[in-house]
């Protein structure tokens, strides 16, 4: 995470708000061979517990357990140019927010999967407008669990949260404004980390 306390403001809450809101991110444990990682979709089944599940044959999955692991958790970014501040002796750099939730993985007990896959698909069906949620329901009989035969279910208790949210907080408000200015008019992510920025203020 950036060291300037300028990037670490964000409360507690609002990084495990970011966190869930986002409900993927890259799971890292160390692995006897070195360090190892996985992308995956999670769920909040606490204030501080995250839920994921990984196919059997992952190499985290087969990792002894508990174990110390981070989940990152990136949100948007882009690229700024020091052409935008308006000012001299500028630097390129790169804006972004991303959440860290370090704490111990365990393995779940096994009749624990099938709710936190419904967890899972319910969390994201309900984000999609106009869409009648899926269900597992729509699966043919006996599809379902054969499917989840092949996935183990896990459990991360988080002991630390940390947060950057980079966003040109170290600088003066006018240099800020020519960089949010060229960044909307970029769109896409990049208008993502303007708004952002003028939330942050």
């Amino acid at each position: 995470m950036h060291p300037n306390p300028a990037f670490r403001g964000a409360a507690e809450a609002e990084n495990l708000r970011f966190a869930a809101a986002k409900g993927f991110g890259m799971l890292c444990l160390n692995g006897a061979a070195g360090p190892l990682a996985a992308h995956v979709p999670f769920v909040m089944a606490g204030p501080r517990v995250v839920e994921v599940h990984l196919a059997r044959s992952n190499a985290l999955a087969r990792v002894e357990l508990p174990a110390p692991a981070l989940l990152a958790v990136q949100g948007p970014d882009a690229y700024v140019s020091p052409d935008w501040y308006g000012v001299p002796d500028q630097v390129p750099t790169w804006n972004y927010v991303a959440v860290h939730l370090r704490g111990v993985l365990s393995p779940m007990e096994p009749e624990e999967l099938e709710p936190q896959v419904d967890a899972l698909s319910a969390a994201f069906e309900g984000r999609i407008a106009g869409k009648r949620p899926w269900t597992k329901a729509k699966m043919g009989e006996g599809v379902m669990p054969r499917m989840m035969r092949g996935i183990l279910p896990f459990r991360l208790e988080v002991t630390e949260v940390e947060g950057t949210w980079k966003l040109n907080q170290n600088k003066a408000p006018e240099a800020r404004a020519g960089v949010i200015a060229a960044l909307e008019a970029q769109g896409g992510m990049a208008a993502e980390i303007a708004a952002l920025m003028r939330a942050v203020g």
